[in-house]
């Protein structure tokens, strides 16, 4: 059976502390379900703690979809795919993933990837955004991105959402 792939998004350089400590918190219960965790796989930021966390858990499988061969993935990744495709490979952390989640206030990658997300109807749960984000994102969505406040919060969606998929 095929395992549940939990994308985590956030910015990288310039994450604010709350964010990292939230997508550290996340990255921990999302490896407690069992579930896959999926990052943009560089050594920095939302990516660097969402891995770390994970890697808290015993078992716990992560994976990284680097922009090229150059990039520093962070050393808490277990399988390191470098895409040569830049900032392209956005598509590829959504496309790959059964729900993203958005840690904090994104930059334009982070935007790109809930927007490419939005586009191919994924669930979308954007965790610690600032109002301005949030208002942005329910003009883009029409309702379809969730905002939550806390990591056990999204973990409680993704249970529904994963829930609802295994039944059908």
């Amino acid at each position: 059976m095929r395992r549940f792939i939990v994308g985590v998004m956030g910015p990288g350089e310039g994450a604010e502390v709350a964010a990292e400590a939230a997508a550290r918190r996340l990255g921990r219960l999302i490896a407690e379900q069992g579930w896959v965790l999926l990052t943009g796989g560089r050594n920095v930021g939302v990516m660097r703690a969402a891995n770390a966390g994970a890697k808290e858990v015993p078992g716990s499988l992560t994976v990284g979809l680097l922009p090229d061969a150059h990039t520093e993935p962070s050393p808490d990744v277990d399988i390191v795919i470098p895409t040569g495709l830049g900032n392209a490979r956005n598509n590829l952390n959504v496309l790959a993933s059964d729900v993203i989640v958005a840690v904090g206030r994104g930059g334009p990658g982070t935007v790109s990837e809930v927007a490419l997300a939005l586009k191919a109807g994924k669930p979308v749960l954007l965790l610690g955004a600032d109002p301005l984000s949030l208002a942005f994102f329910a003009q883009l969505s029409a309702g379809k991105a969730i905002a939550l406040q806390t990591p056990e919060a999204v973990v409680a969606e993704i249970r529904k959402i994963h829930a609802t998929r295994s039944a059908t």
